[in-house]
C-alpha cells in the first residue's frame, strides 16, 4: 500500500495519466492540424450532405466525435470479452498499441479520409484499454471499504493527464505560451514541425503506459462465473424498479454531456464575457481542477458514509452550476460556476464507479463498469454536437438550460432508483458481492 492505495492501482493510475495526456494532446492538435492545410480537404468543404453544407469545422467535429463514438459503443463488447477470458492485461496492452500506431501515423497522412481512419483506429484502441483498466482497478481495490478511495486516486491521475495535456500541447505546437505560429524544431540537424513533435509526445504517452502495465501488472484470478451473462440489465433483478448500474450509466451520460457543452461555444462565450483565450482556457480547465482536488477525499468518504448520498448530492449541485453558465455575464462568475460543476462531477463519478464495482459480482467487472465508462465517453462525444445545434436553434443560454434539465432528470432517477450498497450503520461495510 502506498498513500493508502494499492500499488497496482497507482501503477494503473500513472499509466492512465500518461495515456490520457497523449489523447488530450490530440484533442487540441488535430483540429489545428486539419485546418492548417497539411491535410487535403479537396472535394469535401462546401459539399452538400443531407441538406447541410460541409465546412472545415464540421469535418473536424466528425474526427473528434468518431473517436468517442467508437470508443463508447465498443466498450461493452471488449468489457465482456475481458470478463470471459480474464485477460485484462492483454486488452490494455492491445489498446495502447493501437493508440500508439494511430498517433505515429498522423505525420505521414495527407488526406482527410486517412486521418479519419487513424482516429477511428485509436477509438477502437481506447475501447480495448478503458474497460479493462477500470476492471483491473476494481479487481485490485480490495473490500468495499477501500473501493471508493482507490477509484478516487485512479480518477485523479487520469484527470491530471487529461487536464494538463492541452496546455502542454499548445506549448509543444507553438514553442511557447505567447506564440501563435506552429514552430519548427531542429533535432539532430533535421527540421521537425510542432505538429510532428506533438504527435511524438502522444506516442510517448502510450509507450510509457504500455511499459508500466507490461512490467508491473498481472491478471487477477479468473472468476469462472464472470462474463457468462452478457446482457446489460435495465430492470432491477429483485423487481424494485430500474437497475442501479443502468441508472448510473444514464446519469453519467447526462453529466458528461453537460461537461462537453462548453468547448463548442468558445467564440460566443469570449464575446459575451469579453475575455481572453487564456481566461477561457482556465474556465474550461476548472472542471478538471476541481475533480483533481476533490476526487480522492470524496471517494474515501464514500467508503465510510455510503455511495448514494454523494451521487445524489452531485447531481443536485450539477443542476444550478450548469444552468448558471447560461446566465452569467462576468468571467469570474463563469469560472466559479465551472469550478462548482467540477465539484459536482467529483461527487458523482468516483462513488458511482465504486457502487457499480460493489454490484459487479458475477456480472463481471469489465461488463458492469463499462456501462459507466461507455456512458461518459458517449456524453463527451455528443455534448459538443448538441451544444452547437441548440445554440443555433435558440440563444446563448439554450445549451446550458438543456444541460440543467438533463442534470435534473439524472437527479430524479438517481434519488428514486439507485440503491445503497454499503451497510453504513456498521463500522465496516457488508461483504462485497464478489466475495
Amino acid at each position: 500500500m502506498v498513500l493508502g492505495t494499492d500499488s497496482r492501482v497507482l501503477t494503473l493510475a500513472f499509466a492512465r495519466m500518461a495515456d490520457a495526456l497523449g489523447n488530450s494532446f490530440l484533442i487540441i492538435v488535430l483540429p489545428l492540424y486539419i485546418a492548417s492545410g497539411q491535410v487535403s480537404l479537396t472535394g469535401l468543404v462546401g459539399t452538400e450532405l443531407l441538406g447541410f453544407t460541409l465546412q472545415t469545422e464540421t469535418l473536424i467535429g466528425l474526427v473528434l466525435s468518431l473517436f468517442g463514438l467508437l470508443n463508447s459503443f465498443g466498450q461493452p463488447f471488449t468489457g465482456r470479452l475481458s470478463d470471459r477470458t480474464g485477460r485484462r492485461r492483454a486488452f490494455v496492452l492491445t489498446g495502447l498499441i493501437l493508440f500508439a500506431v494511430g498517433s505515429a501515423a498522423y505525420p505521414f497522412l495527407s488526406s482527410y479520409w486517412t486521418v479519419l481512419a487513424a482516429r477511428a483506429f485509436q477509438g477502437l484502441g481506447a475501447a480495448f484499454t478503458i474497460p479493462a483498466t477500470i476492471a483491473l482497478v476494481n479487481d485490485y481495490a480490495g473490500s468495499d471499504a477501500e473501493r471508493g478511495g482507490n477509484f478516487g486516486v485512479f480518477n485523479t491521475f487520469r484527470l491530471i493527464g487529461f487536464g494538463f495535456g492541452p496546455i502542454i500541447a499548445g506549448v509543444v505546437v507553438t514553442g511557447g505560451l505567447a506564440a501563435n505560429e506552429v514552430v519548427t524544431y531542429r533535432i539532430a540537424g533535421t527540421a521537425v514541425s510542432g505538429f510532428t513533435a506533438a504527435f511524438a509526445v502522444a506516442v510517448l504517452g502510450a509507450v510509457v503506459s504500455f511499459l508500466l502495465v507490461w512490467a508491473l501488472i498481472q491478471d487477477p484470478p479468473v472468476d469462472a462465473e464472470a462474463g457468462k451473462d452478457l446482457s446489460i440489465a435495465v430492470m432491477d433483478p429483485d423487481g424494485r424498479g430500474l437497475d442501479s448500474v443502468f441508472v448510473l450509466g444514464v446519469g453519467t451520460f447526462m453529466m458528461a454531456t453537460t461537461i462537453a457543452l462548453f468547448a463548442t461555444l468558445e467564440g460566443p462565450i469570449r464575446m459575451r464575457l469579453d475575455e481572453s483565450t487564456l481566461f477561457f482556457s482556465v474556465q474550461f480547465a476548472a472542471v478538471v481542477i476541481a475533480n483533481v482536488v476533490f476526487q480522492v477525499p470524496i471517494g474515501r468518504a464514500s467508503d465510510r458514509f455510503g455511495r448514494r448520498p454523494f451521487v445524489v448530492a452531485g447531481f443536485a449541485v450539477l443542476v444550478p452550476s450548469v444552468f448558471a453558465q447560461g446566465l452569467v455575464t462576468d468571467p469570474w462568475l463563469m469560472l466559479l460556476a465551472r469550478f462548482v460543476q467540477g465539484i459536482a462531477v467529483a461527487l458523482v463519478f468516483a462513488p458511482s464507479l465504486a457502487l457499480a464495482g460493489d454490484l459487479a459480482g458475477t456480472r463481471g467487472s469489465g461488463t458492469t463498469l463499462s456501462v459507466l465508462t461507455m456512458a461518459f465517453g458517449l456524453g463527451v462525444a455528443v455534448g459538443p454536437l448538441a451544444s452547437g445545434v441548440l445554440y443555433n436553434l435558440g440563444s446563448f443560454s439554450t445549451p446550458f438550460t438543456a444541460g440543467a434539465v438533463l442534470a435534473l432528470v439524472a437527479l430524479v432517477l438517481t434519488y428514486s432508483q439507485v440503491e445503497e450498497t454499503l451497510d453504513v450503520g456498521n463500522e465496516s461495510s457488508r461483504p462485497s458481492p464478489q466475495d
